[in-house]
């Protein structure tokens, strides 16, 4: 298992590279979690800003106080803070465009205004290489908006690629990952593209 990897660490705030198969917080199950990592770590008591799912990497903030999470938290909700995805998708999308659907919430019960920015980066064959910007903070919002619009992400067993297509190299994993988070003070933290989703690239481009 990758351990995480601290980027940044303030009196305020702590910027992990979370990877992929760790969870935020723990929630009841078998995988380990940054706010227990960071414990164990002697690095205190922290709290997270935000989440990503268990099979996404890249940057977290964790906050080291209350009045620390309640700003991010804040700042977050009311989309001051730029956040920067790269996925790898299946087929060939234009150049750029937005996702402007609702998504249904779980938890409230009715659907909610979703969008979603994206910019190709890469061609790849039959797969692009995106980058994505989620104006809004959804559950799994990038990967079902994706996958309404025809181009799933690589390895999402959730929101999949039907029929079934084979994936040169695969990489065993949601190839999804949180690259940089920009705050309202201007102050952007970035996370590098982890070995095995850059490697992959490399096979593709052949």
């Amino acid at each position: 298992m990758i351990e995480p990897d601290l980027l940044v660490e303030t009196r305020d705030l702590l910027v992990v590279n979370k990877p992929a198969g760790w969870l935020v917080h723990a929630v009841g199950t078998q995988a380990p979690d940054l706010v227990s990592w960071a414990s164990a770590q002697g690095l205190g008591r922290v709290r997270p800003a935000h989440r990503l799912d268990l099979d996404t990497s890249g940057v977290v903030l964790l906050a080291r106080n209350v009045a620390t999470a309640g700003a991010l938290g804040t700042a977050l909700a009311e989309g001051k803070v730029e956040k920067r995805y790269l996925g790898l998708v299946f087929e060939s999308p234009t150049e750029e465009g937005v996702i402007d659907v609702p998504l249904v919430d779980a938890r409230r019960g009715r659907p909610l205004p979703t969008r979603t920015e994206w910019r190709v980066v890469e061609r790849l064959g039959r797969f692009t290489l995106l980058e994505l910007h989620p104006m809004t903070g959804r559950k799994h919002q990038l990967r079902r908006h994706l996958h309404g619009a025809g181009h799933p992400l690589v390895g999402d067993v959730l929101y999949p690629m039907k029929p079934f297509r084979k994936v040169p190299g695969f990489p065993h994993r949601l190839w999804l990952h949180a690259a940089s988070l920009t705050l309202p003070d201007g102050r952007v933290f970035t996370a590098p593209l982890p070995t095995e989703l850059a490697e992959h690239l490399v096979l593709l481009r052949g």
